[in-house]
Protein backbone atom coordinates (compact mmCIF):
# COMPACT_ATOMS: atom_id res chain seq x y z
CA UNK A 1 0.00 0.00 0.00
CA UNK A 2 1.32 2.98 -1.04
CA UNK A 3 0.56 7.39 0.57
CA UNK A 4 -0.78 8.27 3.47
CA UNK A 5 -4.34 7.23 3.96
CA UNK A 6 -4.73 9.99 6.25
CA UNK A 7 -4.21 12.49 2.79
CA UNK A 8 -7.07 13.07 0.53
CA UNK A 9 -6.65 12.01 -2.76
CA UNK A 10 -6.95 14.82 -5.22
CA UNK A 11 -9.88 14.79 -7.30
CA UNK A 12 -9.27 15.48 -11.22
CA UNK A 13 -10.72 18.99 -11.85
CA UNK A 14 -13.54 18.88 -14.44
CA UNK A 15 -14.95 22.06 -16.42
CA UNK A 16 -17.97 22.33 -13.97
CA UNK A 17 -16.19 22.05 -10.45
CA UNK A 18 -13.16 24.62 -12.35
CA UNK A 19 -16.48 26.65 -12.97
CA UNK A 20 -18.10 26.25 -9.79
CA UNK A 21 -14.50 27.06 -7.87
CA UNK A 22 -14.42 30.23 -9.87
CA UNK A 23 -17.82 31.03 -9.50
CA UNK A 24 -17.48 30.94 -5.93
CA UNK A 25 -13.85 32.88 -6.19
CA UNK A 26 -15.67 35.37 -7.61
CA UNK A 27 -18.81 36.42 -5.29
CA UNK A 28 -18.89 37.83 -1.83
CA UNK A 29 -22.69 36.48 -1.69
CA UNK A 30 -21.79 33.42 -0.08
CA UNK A 31 -24.00 31.54 -1.95
CA UNK A 32 -26.12 28.36 -1.39
CA UNK A 33 -25.67 25.23 -3.04
CA UNK A 34 -29.40 26.22 -4.92
CA UNK A 35 -28.55 29.59 -5.71
CA UNK A 36 -24.77 28.18 -7.05
CA UNK A 37 -27.10 25.47 -9.08
CA UNK A 38 -29.31 28.67 -10.69
CA UNK A 39 -25.98 30.16 -11.77
CA UNK A 40 -24.18 27.06 -13.10
CA UNK A 41 -27.03 26.17 -15.21
CA UNK A 42 -26.34 29.27 -17.25
CA UNK A 43 -23.11 27.67 -18.60
CA UNK A 44 -24.39 23.81 -17.93
CA UNK A 45 -27.90 23.53 -18.82
CA UNK A 46 -27.94 19.89 -17.95
CA UNK A 47 -25.95 20.07 -14.76
CA UNK A 48 -27.64 18.52 -11.47
CA UNK A 49 -28.10 19.90 -7.93
CA UNK A 50 -26.20 16.84 -6.88
CA UNK A 51 -23.43 17.22 -9.35
CA UNK A 52 -23.21 20.80 -7.81
CA UNK A 53 -22.88 19.49 -4.00
CA UNK A 54 -20.93 16.46 -4.62
CA UNK A 55 -18.44 19.14 -6.49
CA UNK A 56 -18.59 21.70 -3.33
CA UNK A 57 -18.43 18.71 -1.22
CA UNK A 58 -14.79 18.14 -3.26
CA UNK A 59 -13.69 21.95 -3.38
CA UNK A 60 -14.56 22.45 0.49
CA UNK A 61 -12.30 18.65 1.08
CA UNK A 62 -9.38 19.86 -0.96
CA UNK A 63 -9.44 23.22 0.43
CA UNK A 64 -10.85 25.45 -2.10
CA UNK A 65 -13.66 26.74 -0.46
CA UNK A 66 -15.29 26.64 3.11
CA UNK A 67 -18.79 25.89 4.33
CA UNK A 68 -20.81 28.08 6.31
CA UNK A 69 -23.51 26.72 8.65
CA UNK A 70 -25.08 29.41 9.97
CA UNK A 71 -28.07 27.85 11.81
CA UNK A 72 -30.65 29.41 8.56
CA UNK A 73 -31.45 25.60 7.43
CA UNK A 74 -29.24 26.14 4.19
CA UNK A 75 -25.46 25.53 4.22
CA UNK A 76 -23.74 28.49 2.29
CA UNK A 77 -20.08 28.68 0.81
CA UNK A 78 -17.54 31.12 0.64
CA UNK A 79 -14.53 30.73 -1.79
CA UNK A 80 -12.32 33.34 0.21
CA UNK A 81 -9.81 30.85 1.57
CA UNK A 82 -8.11 34.21 3.19
CA UNK A 83 -8.23 34.70 6.91
CA UNK A 84 -11.33 36.70 8.16
CA UNK A 85 -14.31 36.88 9.57
CA UNK A 86 -18.43 36.83 8.75
CA UNK A 87 -20.92 38.97 10.43
CA UNK A 88 -24.19 36.57 10.24
CA UNK A 89 -27.89 38.07 10.18
CA UNK A 90 -29.73 36.83 12.44
CA UNK A 91 -33.12 37.26 10.38
CA UNK A 92 -32.28 36.59 7.26
CA UNK A 93 -29.25 34.84 7.07
CA UNK A 94 -27.25 37.19 5.04
CA UNK A 95 -23.31 36.25 5.62
CA UNK A 96 -20.68 39.05 5.01
CA UNK A 97 -16.96 39.26 4.79
CA UNK A 98 -15.47 41.25 7.92
CA UNK A 99 -11.47 41.89 8.42
CA UNK A 100 -11.87 41.92 12.22
CA UNK A 101 -9.89 38.21 12.94
CA UNK A 102 -8.27 36.58 15.10
CA UNK A 103 -4.33 35.68 14.52
CA UNK A 104 -3.89 31.85 13.10
CA UNK A 105 -2.31 31.30 16.21
CA UNK A 106 -3.78 33.60 19.29
CA UNK A 107 -3.94 33.09 22.76
CA UNK A 108 -7.55 32.15 22.32
CA UNK A 109 -6.72 28.78 20.91
CA UNK A 110 -3.92 28.37 23.21
CA UNK A 111 -6.74 28.98 25.97
CA UNK A 112 -9.58 26.87 24.66
CA UNK A 113 -6.59 23.86 24.52
CA UNK A 114 -5.85 24.37 28.01
CA UNK A 115 -10.27 24.66 28.34
CA UNK A 116 -11.15 21.76 26.60
CA UNK A 117 -7.99 19.47 26.14
CA UNK A 118 -8.41 19.71 23.16
CA UNK A 119 -5.51 19.99 20.70
CA UNK A 120 -6.71 23.13 18.44
CA UNK A 121 -6.12 23.04 14.66
CA UNK A 122 -7.95 26.28 13.92
CA UNK A 123 -10.76 28.38 14.88
CA UNK A 124 -13.00 30.61 13.30
CA UNK A 125 -14.84 33.53 14.53
CA UNK A 126 -18.63 34.54 13.66
CA UNK A 127 -20.04 38.06 14.43
CA UNK A 128 -24.50 38.03 14.59
CA UNK A 129 -26.81 40.52 14.14
CA UNK A 130 -29.05 42.54 12.36
CA UNK A 131 -28.11 43.57 8.50
CA UNK A 132 -28.69 47.15 7.11
CA UNK A 133 -31.65 45.87 5.04
CA UNK A 134 -33.10 44.03 8.00
CA UNK A 135 -32.60 47.35 9.90
CA UNK A 136 -34.42 49.13 7.59
CA UNK A 137 -37.43 47.27 7.51
CA UNK A 138 -37.58 47.21 10.72
CA UNK A 139 -37.18 50.80 11.55
CA UNK A 140 -39.97 51.53 8.48
CA UNK A 141 -42.73 48.78 9.99
CA UNK A 142 -42.07 51.02 13.54
CA UNK A 143 -42.88 54.51 11.97
CA UNK A 144 -46.57 55.16 12.05
CA UNK A 145 -48.67 55.65 9.21
CA UNK A 146 -48.84 59.44 8.86
CA UNK A 147 -44.78 59.37 8.92
CA UNK A 148 -45.00 57.20 5.56
CA UNK A 149 -47.74 59.35 3.80
CA UNK A 150 -46.06 62.02 1.78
Amino acid sequence: MTGNPETPKKKRMTRQRAALAELLRSTRSHPTAAQLFEKMQEKFPSISLGTVYRNLAVLTEQGEARILRNGSGFDRFDGDMSEHSHAVCTRCGKIADVSAALPPESSADAQAGRESGFRILSHRLDFYGICPDCLRAEQSAQQPESCTRA
